[in-house]
């Protein structure tokens, strides 16, 4: 419920998910959804494919706002790794359409 509070997932069914999934982590422990947060927790999981470390600055008892709820962590998560896009994704203009092989070319690019 703490994730769905200060809006580090969307809805609480999500993050739920992530949960029984054993994708969230409190203390380095595998978290169940029904888990206690309290003030200083670490809680690590990952949202898509990114990776996230938050320390738990605040427990909200009811939902608030965005601007306030973004205030009950600290993040400390590592940087996204920067992707260039220009590696792989442009093509010269007037060359058609990209066969399969090229599409599989650029598809590997981007990760």
């Amino acid at each position: 419920m703490w994730l769905k509070l200060v809006c580090l997932f969307k809805q609480r069914g999500d993050a739920a998910e992530a949960c029984r999934g054993g994708h969230v982590k409190i203390n380095g422990l595998r978290a169940k959804p029904a888990a206690t947060v309290k003030e200083g927790d670490v809680v690590e999981f990952y949202a898509g494919e990114r990776f996230r470390k938050v320390v738990v600055i605040a427990v909200p008892e009811k939902p608030v706002r965005k601007e306030d709820a973004r205030k009950m962590y600290d993040d400390q998560s590592p940087a996204p790794p920067k992707i260039d896009v220009l590696m792989g994704g442009t093509r010269d203009r007037g060359t058609g359409r990209p066969t399969k092989r090229e599409r599989r070319e650029m598809d590997r690019w981007k990760r």
